[in-house]
């Protein structure tokens, strides 16, 4: 009777008997631009830039319209006009009593813009920057999620070491404990001693509880950055991860090529082409144009077919001044955006000497926490020694524990640090993606 049950347990059981999936940087990275929202948001962008130049490239090919209707009319103008369209005019008809008159009509028109002022060119010009525009954006957003996948998994990293650190803690405590209650029980001890020990020991246990929090936190906050919904199953980072290794200290602090700048760039060329179109208004506008129609009459019951082409000149001669508020809002504009460009500039300047300083800074304290954790290794080894020959107190294997503890901390948060003020310098130099091995 139990047999059936099996294949049900084993359902249950194989996912926590398979091994979880390693990742890796570069598939994060690349999990990441395909699936989070600002990703696809930023590419949909692109899309309508595209749909832009679409646009602007229509003025220079031909617009044909076919249009068709059915009318019936006594009125004498428009009687009159259909029935020399359906070619059906004589000299006996009374023009002031002409009937019923009924027409079926279809026009098919080609038109041709010949000349626009420039407009055509200017808004062509201006869909072109904006699209390039939009493309700079998309890479702008790639580096700063990808920046952002590198920054989720060194503070998960960060976040497993800062556990593994406790843990170690909590071990030395219990091997601490164990000794003294043996003293106590020998009557070598005093109880108050022991206690202090086990209380110690209490709350390094706590703050494992709270690290392994922060660890599980952290995975959550992994999966959001890849777009992904919470999974049970446990992530489990490469620990030869390649991309670490090209994960490496900038030979140069030129920000030039960040994206963000270009793409600002892009604009100011887009708003100098708007200005260029809004004074192309003040130019004539030449279209060539031909249409063919046809015209079909029930009550005459006859029918005809005409046609028409020609050349249209169009001149503004005078509009309230609606073209001048309009270059003068495009210089506006123009000027705007010549301000944001410089104002990104700066900022990206200072915002590069922030991220070299905080990294230098980083790895300073990096090589002091590497040196604070060999001098609390030896104290707290001789300390121990000490303890177990009855020639030190518990408060002072406390202290010396706890101060080992905390180097270790610190020494793996220094390190954490030290990587993601690395990203944060490559990213404020437009170093993001890393580079392929």
């Amino acid at each position: 009777m139990r047999l059936p049950r099996l294949p049900l347990l084993a359902a249950l059981l194989l996912p926590h008997l398979l091994p979880a999936e390693t990742w890796t940087l570069d598939r994060a990275v690349a999990t990441a631009l395909e699936q989070n929202p600002d990703a696809r948001a930023a590419k949909a962008r692109v899309e309508g830039a595209q749909a832009m130049i679409q646009q602007a490239q229509s003025a220079w090919r031909p617009q044909f319209i076919v249009s068709g209707r059915y009318t019936e009319t006594n009125s004498p103008m428009m009687a009159f006009g259909s029935i020399l369209n359906q070619r059906a005019f004589n000299f006996g008809l009374d023009f002031n009593q002409p009937g019923r008159i009924d027409n079926l009509n279809a026009t098919g028109t080609l038109a041709y813009n010949l000349y626009a002022g420039g407009r055509a060119t200017a808004g062509r010009n201006a869909a072109r920057a904006g699209a390039e525009a939009a493309n700079l954006d998309l890479r702008a957003a790639h580096h700063r999620l990808a920046a952002e996948v590198v920054r989720a998994a060194l503070n998960l990293r960060k976040a497993r070491e800062a556990v593994i650190t406790v843990e170690g803690g909590v071990r030395a405590y219990e091997a601490a404990v164990h000794a003294a209650r043996a003293r106590f029980e020998a009557g070598q001890l005093l109880k108050a001693d022991l206690l202090s020990l086990e209380v110690q020991l209490a709350q390094t246990r706590e703050a494992l509880t709270s690290a392994r929090h922060g660890a599980a936190l952290a995975a959550r906050a992994f999966h959001f950055v890849l777009g992904q919904e919470p999974s049970a199953e446990p992530i489990e980072l490469d620990a030869a991860d390649p991309a670490l290794a090209r994960l490496t200290l900038p030979d140069t602090t030129d920000f030039s090529a960040r994206p963000e700048l270009l793409g600002l760039q892009a604009r100011v060329r887009a708003a100098e082409s708007m200005v260029a179109a809004a004074r192309g208004a003040r130019r004539p506008t030449v279209n060539a144009f031909a249409s063919y129609q046809y015209d079909q009459g029930w009550q005459t019951d006859r029918h005809g077919d005409s046609w028409l082409a020609g050349v249209a000149f169009d001149l503004n001669v005078f509009d309230g001044g609606t073209t001048a508020g309009e270059i003068r809002r495009r210089n506006a504009d123009l000027a705007e955006v010549k301000e944001m460009l410089r104002k990104a500039t700066l900022g990206i300047g200072l915002e590069v000497e922030q991220a070299r300083l905080a990294h230098a800074s980083a790895v300073e304290r990096l090589a002091v926490s590497a040196d604070a954790v060999a001098q609390a290794e030896e104290s707290a080894a001789l300390s121990r020694a000490r303890f177990e020959k009855e020639a030190l107190l518990t408060a002072e294997l406390i202290g010396a524990e706890g101060r080992l503890l905390e180097a270790r901390l610190r020494r793996t948060v220094a390190a954490a640090d030290e990587r993601l003020a690395l990203v944060e310098l490559r990213l404020a130099l437009g170093l993001f993606p890393l580079p392929q091995s």
